[in-house]
């Protein structure tokens, strides 16, 4: 199955140190012309650590009583962690939880381009 970006999945996510992981939400970055011709994507983390989401260019909050926190999927306020980014084979993909507004991605567009420093 192909994914498209903006979708919120499932997946195992390694930790940084290399040692261990943890099955999480995360959502695809990767445009969609490469999700429809490789077999792996680009997804940032998803974290109910919301602390930081206030505060930091690199991340974005996502309540989930609000309309894209409900159209996610989410079960608990997340913060999309864009200096966290993870390539997964897609057939590894656990589940698809939801997808993000066009509106929501494009925050995550800023919240990419801060954390590659490409403002």
């Amino acid at each position: 199955m192909k994914y498209q970006r903006g979708e919120v999945v499932l997946v195992n996510y390694p930790f940084a140190s290399g040692a261990g992981s943890k099955v999480r939400p995360a959502v695809i970055v990767q445009c969609d012309r490469n999700n429809a011709r490789l077999d792996h994507t680009i997804v940032a983390q998803i974290t109910s650590r919301t602390r930081l989401a206030q505060s930091e260019p690199t991340q974005l909050l996502i309540q989930v009583a609000s309309p894209a926190g409900q159209q996610a999927g989410l079960l608990v306020d997340s913060a999309i962690s864009c200096e966290n980014l993870y390539t997964v084979e897609q057939q590894s993909i656990r589940k698809r939880l939801g997808s993000l507004p066009d509106d929501v991605m494009q925050r995550v567009d800023d919240c990419l381009k801060s954390s590659l420093g490409l403002e």
